[in-house]
């Protein structure tokens, strides 16, 4: 009696299943992976390994001219840098274009640039936090072992100091990517303008206008 209990419960759940995976899903569903998602895939890649190989190859020029202990503040920048395209990359995807548009008709230097980053935010997003952000990463801890070995080779502790250096380097580094991730969302507008601001130095209006005044 209790098995067959048991079995017609089954079959009840096993019908509710069938319902709801038979039911329309409030979800749209991706039409599949894109020839041009394909592309900025490679273009990634290859821009990282570009991007890689540059920095460390200044890192280690430099920190052959520089004292060690100087060297650690040049690790600290490399850490900032990629903390601060964090906090942009994050600031793009949480940013609101309506009030861009507002700037843009009142003639604001940046509000037009700041338009093109939302409106491309899933590659500025990529770039700042997947590209600079994870290369200023591992550059650092690279970055920090070749210092520890210059200072400490042959050391019997070089093991230990390398683990202490290397855990110091990731704590700064998740710590500050955290602190930038939350400055990114609750001031998203603002750094968003203010990267547009900079970028409008560099936009061909700006320099065509600058050489008509000139002319």
């Amino acid at each position: 009696m209790e098995q067959e209990k048991s079995e017609k419960k089954y079959i009840r759940l096993l019908d509710r299943y069938r319902e709801l995976s038979n039911g329309s899903i409030p979800v749209k569903k991706s039409s599949g992976i894109e020839k041009k998602h394909v592309f900025w895939g490679f273009l990634i890649t290859i821009v990282s390994f570009t991007l890689s190989i540059l920095i460390l190859f200044a890192s280690t020029s430099i920190f052959r001219a520089i004292p060690p202990y100087f060297a650690f503040l040049v690790v600290l920048g490399i850490i900032l840098v990629g903390v601060v395209f964090d906090a942009v990359g994050t600031a793009v995807t949480a940013a609101d274009e309506t009030p861009f548009h507002s700037m843009a008709s009142k003639k604001l230097r940046g509000a037009k640039q700041s338009i093109s980053l939302l409106r491309n935010s899933p590659k500025v997003s990529s770039f700042c936090n997947d590209v600079v952000g994870d290369i200023c990463s591992v550059v650092s801890g690279a970055a920090g072992t070749a210092i520890v070995y210059r200072l400490f080779t042959g050391d019997a502790d070089i093991s230990l100091i390398e683990s202490i250096c290397g855990a110091l380097i990731a704590a700064l580094t998740v710590g500050g990517k955290a602190f930038a991730k939350n400055l990114g969302i609750n001031n998203a507008n603002y750094i968003v303008f203010k990267v547009g601001r900079i970028l409008s130095f560099f936009s061909r209006g700006t320099r065509v206008n600058k050489n008509k005044k000139g002319k």
